[in-house]
Parts: C-alpha cells; structure tokens; sequence
C-alpha cells in the first residue's frame, strides 16, 4: 500500500509540474541554404536536450517548449525570427550559422532583453565588434581556430609557402602569421571569387592551400581543388572544419584536409567523459548518425541555459546572464567557460584531418571521419582580454 501511494503521489506532482505553463526557447536556425545541415544539427541537438530536461522534472518545475523557426542563414529574416520568437513567448532564443544572421539577431534580441545563444558562427565580430551583454557564443571563433593552426603549422610544416583564400580576398605568398588576417573575413563568398582564386593557386608554388570560407563554399571549392589536382601538390587546410561539412562533400573529396573543430565524436572517449560518451550513443541510436560540433553545442547551450535558471532561480534575463558569466562547467567534454569579458566560450580545441575514405567506410555508421592531430586549451587560443577591448574600440577593424 505504502508503495502504491508513493507512486500515486510522485505521479501526481509530475502531472502538476507539467500542467505548469511551458518556458518556451526559441531556435532560428537554417532549415534552407548554405548551412542547412549545421542547422539541422543545432535542430537535433537542442531538441535532444529539451526531451532529457523534461524527462528529468523540466526547470523550476515547468517544461521546456521548443520553437523553430527557419533563417535561411538570412539576417533579416533571423531579426524577424526573434521578434515572432518573443511573440511565441520565448525567454531563451539560440541558432544561427553564418556571423551576420546570428549577429543581425543578437542585436534584436538585445532589444528585447533576452539572451541569444550562437551555436555555430565563426566571425571575429560576434564577440568582438558586435558583441553585447545578451548575446553567447559557444562555439570557436576565427580568430581561435587560426591561433590553433598557426602553432600546428609553424611546428609540422616550418617554412613552408602559403596560398590563403578567403570569401574576398586572396594572399599569394602567405606565412601562418597571415591567417590572423585572414580571420577577419566573412562567411559568404561568390563561387567566381574563389574559382578564380583557386586557378591562381594552381599556377602558384606554394606548399599550402588555406581555404578560409564556410558551409557550402567548401564542398563547391574542394570540387574544384579536385579537379585542379591541388591536393596531389599542396597540404590543403580548411580552418573551419566540421562534420557537417565533410558529410556534404565526402570523405573522398576530403580526404587528407587539416582543420580545426571543437569536437568530434570521438573526443568524449578522448576525455574520458562517461555523459559525453551516452550522448554519442543515444544521438547516433536516435538518428543514425554522429553528432557533429553544432549538434553538441545546440544540446550544451539548452543545458547550459537550463542549469543557469536553475542556479539563479528564475528565468529572467539579466539573473542568466550573471550566472553564466565566468561560470565553469564539465559537461559532455573537458571543462569549458562561459568569459564574463566577451561571453565567448572557453574550450579545448583540436586540430583534425580528414581520414582517407577507405578507414571511413569501415565504420559502421561511415562517419568516422577525423584523425585528432593536436589540442590546445580555450584560454590559449582565444583573443585576449587587449585584442577584444581592441576590437570594440572606434580603431578597432570594422
């Protein structure tokens, strides 16, 4: 009986938590365009943790609603996402894939005083020129990514001539110290740039071929590179890399490229993180596939947010922001950080390669795609506190 009525009652106060009204987040994300499977990732993964957080009593006793609406990787309709999104309800808002959808609905979402969380967005001016007090970046900057590389690369390959391509500039005789440059550059480009470019790099001597652009750029590029042969001469390095990417084009195509990622399915295992390492094997169980580094972030913001409601003990905007500010955690890898300075993420990031397609297709899923190369710590790769006071001053780059 005592059972019975103990059961009864922990059903009861489920059924009153969840009669509770819902805190609805809301996800702008691209459902369409370049970065549509990044953004199907971030779908995924923030989903993935809204389901757990439910089945584990919700936040302050609510449930979590999750609301998406599709970008198109686009600024103004991500502005307008935020607006529609703060009409639904919405007191946490996430998303976005290039740098100026995501910064074009920051700003808006700063307009309405709620927190905008950046999955996957690689620009320098997310948390640097363009960065506020409600917008979160979770994945890796530019900026961290090149630092990362231009260590690796001054160590494996020493003295070797660069050819740089980024979305509107081209750098014929670069050294590794240019990839800093090259970081301030945008996401999109134009295929008859970077076609263009690639013919130049073709009839250049250079040992390395630095491809800086971003979603659907790279798989059109690589087809190029392909067909110009470069691979066979050049150590082709794309600082971006993820498994979004490399799931567009091929392991084929991308076979033998360096890059940099914040995460790989593998790395749980490397870390030695028993709940990163169920997060792989229930994301692969429910969708057949690995999650990618903007899948664990999507699902590591809403944790992230949700832990931070529960810290502070409300869901309003401002008692968020000061509980994540500087706040250190341990979630599904090593231990990441939340810089009150610029709300860019602290973690370890890792230089990867493209595995040949052989090793890949041994693999039960066929997405075992990357050699992990090199690690370096959050703190090391990041801007520092003079180069983000720097870039948000009136002299600082535009």
């Amino acid at each position: 009986m005592r059972v019975l009525v103990a059961a009864l009652s922990f059903f009861c106060l489920q059924a009153q938590s969840f009669a509770a009204e819902p805190l609805v987040i809301g996800l702008s994300y691209p459902s369409t365009g370049s970065y549509k499977w990044e953004g199907l990732s971030q779908k995924r993964g923030a989903l993935m943790a809204v389901e757990e957080i439910n089945r584990e009593g919700g936040v302050l006793g609510r449930p979590l609603k999750l609301v998406s609406r599709n970008s198109g990787a686009m600024p103004d309709r991500a502005a307008q996402n935020v607006e529609r999104l703060a009409a639904d309800g919405a007191v946490m808002l996430m998303g976005g894939a290039s740098s100026d959808e995501v910064i074009a609905a920051g700003e808006r979402a700063r307009q309405f005083r709620l927190p905008y969380f950046v999955p996957t967005a690689y620009s320098n001016r997310v948390t640097g020129r363009a960065g506020h007090a409600f917008l979160f970046r979770e994945g890796a900057s530019a900026r961290m990514a090149n630092n990362l590389l231009m260590e690796y690369l001054e160590t494996t390959l020493p003295g070797k001539r660069y050819f740089i391509i980024t979305s509107d500039a081209v750098i014929p005789n670069g050294r590794s110290s240019d990839l800093g440059e090259a970081s301030r550059s945008r996401d999109l480009s134009s295929q008859r740039h970077y076609r263009d470019a690639l013919k130049q790099a073709a009839q250049s001597k250079a040992d390395v071929l630095i491809l800086m652009l971003y979603g659907t750029d790279v798989v059109n590029a690589m087809r190029l590179v392909d067909h110009l042969g470069l691979k066979e001469r050049m150590q082709v390095v794309v600082p971006n890399l993820n498994q979004d990417v490399v799931d567009q084009a091929g392991p084929a195509l991308m076979s033998g490229v360096i890059g940099t990622d914040t995460w790989t399915w593998r790395v749980p295992e490397r870390e030695g993180n028993p709940r990163g390492k169920r997060f792989v094997v229930d994301y692969s169980g429910r969708y057949q596939s690995y999650p990618s580094s903007a899948a664990a972030s999507a699902y590591g913001i809403v944790w992230q947010w949700a832990d931070a409601v529960s810290r502070g003990g409300t869901a309003d905007s401002s008692s968020v922001i000061t509980a994540l500010e500087d706040h250190s955690y341990r979630l599904l890898k090593d231990e990441q950080k939340w810089r009150a300075l610029d709300h860019q993420n602290l973690q370890g990031m890792y230089v990867v390669r493209v595995k040949p397609r052989a090793e890949v297709l041994k693999d039960e899923l066929k997405q075992d795609y990357f050699d992990i190369l090199y690690w370096m710590e959050g703190e090391v790769a990041a801007p520092t506190e003079k180069e983000v006071r720097w870039e948000r001053s009136p002299e600082g780059p535009e």
